[in-house]
């Protein structure tokens, strides 16, 4: 039974933050950083996203009635900022701006915005790992499950970002240009999502 939880917990995780489709964001949003700036940023953002839903694992309905917050208001600011990531892709609002940038400094660092939070942490996954946490009559065995599936998918992420050169040289300056611009639009659809989904969760449509 234990084996069956754990299974569904990580499928559900696996399914929500979708590490194999953050692969190509991670690329598109490094694109301008050093291999060890990569890192660096690999290694901020999961551990970020991490310390993010670890707190809403173990209090997170206590966080978001005591702030006055629901989570359908929760996913609609998560897509308005995504779909201010959106624009900047694919009108390569990122790439004048890293014209105009000389030191390594200067440079963006995606490992919070829109990385760790909401690509990696977002209205989903913290909505995951809070049902998960919960899930029945045995709190301790439902936290303590969920926290197991929820580092194993964090791993996988890391593991994936490591491998983002690999993947970057074998796409190319122009195949990164086109699959930045193919990813714009399609974080822009999931901005929209996200909106509608917290309006239908306020009655609002």
């Amino acid at each position: 039974m234990t084996f069956d939880l754990f299974v569904t917990a990580f499928v559900t995780i696996f399914l929500v933050i979708d590490p194999i489709g953050l692969l190509p964001f991670y690329i598109a949003l490094t694109s301008d950083h050093t291999k060890i700036e990569r890192r660096g940023i690999a290694l901020r953002s999961t551990g970020i996203s991490l310390v993010v839903l670890l707190l809403f694992a173990f209090a997170g309905d206590q966080i978001l009635q005591g702030i006055g917050i629901g989570m359908p208001a929760f996913r609609i600011a998560g897509g308005v900022l995504l779909f201010m990531t959106a624009v900047d892709m694919l009108f390569e609002k990122r790439a004048e701006r890293r014209g105009n940038q000389t030191e390594a400094s200067d440079r963006p660092d995606p490992s919070v915005f829109p990385l760790a939070t909401p690509l990696i942490a977002g209205p989903g996954s913290i909505a995951a790992v809070i049902l998960l946490a919960g899930d029945g009559t045995d709190r301790v065995e439902a936290l303590s499950i969920t926290l197991g599936a929820l580092f194993l998918v964090l791993a996988l992420v890391l593991a994936l970002f490591f491998l983002a050169g690999p993947v970057e040289r074998l796409l190319g300056k122009v195949g990164i240009n086109v699959v930045t611009r193919l990813l714009g639009m399609l974080l822009a659809a999931l901005a929209v999502q996200f909106v509608v989904d917290g309006m239908h969760g306020l009655g609002v449509i």
